[in-house]
């Protein structure tokens, strides 16, 4: 057996009139995040995590924002195809966690929904938490979001 560890981190600036998706849940707001996918901070960072443990570069080199990727595709389905990518590598995830940087909105009353979400699509436990900048940065002017993830995998 042996055991990786991989991190991530994304950031997305808001947009008005799109969805505000994180985790795999969408959120009430007038603006979501501005991407080529719905814009998921908290997964494309536990995509790249997971992907980075196993060696397998990271979310661009797997879904590249061209037209061979589905314009607002939903996050959780580039989970589920990059989830089977690693298990196909010969890896399984064994537990993540993910921070989302920001202001708004406050995630507490949704952690745990979130945290079902992805770990029902990595098949194994995913942990979600916030953290604010305090009014620093991009993140804490409130111009967008950013989220870092960490994963453990261990070769099957």
């Amino acid at each position: 057996m042996s055991l990786r560890v991989g991190i991530g981190v994304d950031a997305h600036g808001f947009q008005d009139g799109v969805p505000l998706v994180l985790g795999g849940v969408d959120f009430e707001s007038v603006r979501g995040l501005a991407g080529h996918s719905d814009g998921d901070v908290i997964t494309h960072a536990l995509i790249d995590a997971i992907l980075g443990a196993a060696g397998l570069g990271d979310i661009g080199s797997l879904f590249p924002s061209d037209s061979s990727t589905p314009v607002r595709i939903s996050s959780l389905e580039l989970l589920r195809v990059a989830v089977a990518h690693v298990r196909d590598a010969g890896y399984g995830v064994l537990n993540a966690d993910c921070v989302l940087i920001g202001e708004e909105p406050r995630i507490s009353g949704r952690r745990l929904e979130m945290s079902a979400a992805l770990s029902a699509v990595v098949g194994a436990p995913v942990n979600v938490r916030a953290t604010t900048t305090d009014g620093l940065g991009f993140a804490g002017r409130g111009e967008g979001l950013a989220a870092q993830a960490v994963a453990l995998v261990e070769s099957s």
